[in-house]
Order: C-alpha cells, then sequence, then structure tokens
C-alpha cells in the first residue's frame, strides 16, 4: 500500500504542476503580439501626432514643436522605422518584469525560506510533524511548497515498516527532487525574453543609428553644399535609436540580474530545506 502511494503522489504533482505551465506559455503567446501592437500605434498615432509638429504637418522634413512634451515625441517620431520596434521592445521588456516580478514575489513567500527552515527544525526536534506542515502552508511560497511536500513523504516514512532508515531517507529526497524539478522551471520561465532583449536591443539600436548615418552621410556627399538640415536629422535618428536601444538593453539586463539572484536565494533555502529533512530523518529514526 504504502508502494502505491509514492507512484501516485508525484504523477498528482506533476498534473497541477500543469495548469500554471500552461497559463504561463499562453501570457507570453499573447504578450508579445499585444506589445507590438501597441508599440506600433504608440509611434503612429502618438509620437506621429500632427500637433507634435510645426504646422500640424508631419513629414521627414518637419519641424517638431518648440516647447512641451509634443517636442520630444515628435523628436523620437524622426527617430525613423527602427524606433516601433524598439518601442515595441521596451514594452516586452517591461511586460515580462511585471509579471516575474509578481511571481517570483510569491515564490519567496510571506517569510523568508531561512526562517521557514529554522521553525521546521524546531518542530521536527520536538517531532512535531503536523506544526511543521502548518508553517509551510502558513510561508506560501516555493520553499514552503517543497517542505511540504519532503513533510509528507517524511510522516509517511515513519509509519513505513517495509523499507529500511536508508531506503526511507532516499525516498525523502526523491520527493524533494521531484517537487524541486517543478519548482525552479516556473521561477525562471519567460527569464529568456530578458536575456534575449539584453542584446537584441543592443543590435536593433545599433542598426538604428547606421542608417540614421547612412542619411547623414548622404546629406554630406550631395553635390554642391551639403545639406545640414537632412544631416542633422540624420544625426538625430541615429542618436535617437542609439538612446532607445540601449537603455532597453540596460532595464533588461538589470532585471535578469536581480531576478537570478532572487532564484539563487530560494534554490539555496530549497536545497537547505531538503537537507535539514533527511538529517532529521536519520536524526529521529535510526
Amino acid at each position: 500500500m504504502a508502494e502505491t502511494k509514492t507512484t501516485v503522489t508525484p504523477a498528482s504533482a506533476k498534473a497541477t504542476s500543469h495548469q500554471p505551465k500552461k497559463s504561463s506559455n499562453l501570457f507570453a503567446m499573447l504578450a508579445v503580439p499585444i506589445c507590438i501592437v501597441i508599440g506600433v500605434l504608440f509611434y503612429i498615432f502618438v509620437l506621429g501626432n500632427p500637433s507634435n509638429f510645426q504646422g500640424g504637418i508631419k513629414g521627414p522634413n518637419a519641424h517638431p514643436v518648440e516647447e512641451g512634451i509634443g517636442k520630444w515625441f515628435a523628436t523620437v517620431y524622426q527617430g525613423g522605422v527602427i524606433v516601433p520596434i524598439l518601442i515595441s521592445v521596451l514594452l516586452i521588456c517591461i511586460t515580462m518584469v511585471i509579471e516575474r516580478f509578481l511571481y517570483i514575489s510569491k515564490a519567496k513567500g510571506k517569510f523568508s525560506g531561512a526562517e521557514l527552515v529554522r521553525k521546521v527544525q524546531y518542530h521536527l526536534a520536538n517531532k512535531n510533524v503536523d506544526a511543521a506542515l502548518a508553517e509551510c502552508d502558513k510561508q506560501q511560497g516555493s520553499v514552503g511548497n517543497v517542505l511540504k511536500a519532503g513533510l509528507k513523504k517524511y510522516k509517511e516514512m515513519i509509519v513505513n515498516t517495509e523499507l529500511d532508515t536508508d531506503q526511507k531517507i532516499l525516498s525523502i529526497k526523491n520527493e524533494i527532487e521531484e517537487t524541486t524539478a517543478l519548482e525552479l522551471p516556473m521561477m525562471e520561465k519567460n527569464l529568456v525574453f530578458l536575456s534575449t532583449i539584453a542584446s537584441v536591443a543592443t543590435l536593433l539600436g545599433l542598426f538604428g543609428t547606421v542608417l540614421g548615418m547612412i542619411k547623414s552621410f548622404s546629406a554630406m556627399s550631395a553635390s554642391g553644399a551639403p545639406d545640414s538640415s537632412k544631416l542633422a536629422m540624420g544625426i538625430s535618428e541615429a542618436l535617437i535609436n542609439t538612446a532607445l536601444g540601449i537603455g532597453t538593453s540596460a532595464v533588461a539586463i538589470i532585471m535578469y540580474n536581480f531576478f537570478t539572484t532572487n532564484i539563487d536565494s530560494i534554490t539555496y533555502a530549497i536545497d537547505e530545506s531538503g537537507f535539514t529533512l533527511t538529517q532529521s530523518f536519520a536524526a529521529n529514526h535510526k
């Protein structure tokens, strides 16, 4: 009977984890095209609003209004065709940052994993497994989820008479590893967007910079006196794309490192919790 329960538990855990994984994939599938559409619409209708230009006429040779936020909107609009792409990438970056921040904040739980481990150690030393399980429910984070699964197996192994101590410890370890394998990928989900944006945004900004410099040199190479207006516009386009690309990349890099640091601390607490359970069982049930 004990063996049947051991095989069913991981399967039910996998079934439970399937739904959040599907919803996370659906979020990414919807977020990217929505951000692209919003970025393009923002470029056309907000940055390219005729009221941002002198005379209400927008175009390659139009001049921004002399003051107010419309001046900045018109200047960015004249950054060229790469600007809406960079705006879309920035929106994707911000969306993924918000989504990961909310998820990892929830994964950290109501209190720290290290504090939970100390409380569980105390209850296990007093051989009160139910109190330890209650602490996991209070924590409501990834460490609590892993510890709870391990504690349930711990409680099951206490009354198990078919396995020896080493086999029981191994069973607890396996339960913790299986639950950890379900928790960690969900914390790292969508971080690939941030790592990709960190590289791609810089390259897109550089591409826009090159296009702007090509226009500048074309203005300089024109027969007769160089067209100073086109020259300035080409340089402006280059710098706008550079600023957007570097700024987006910087946000992605900073937030990626922030999230991975938080995930590492949660992972450490999970490892510590697994060690605590196995050592406690070995000490109390020799």
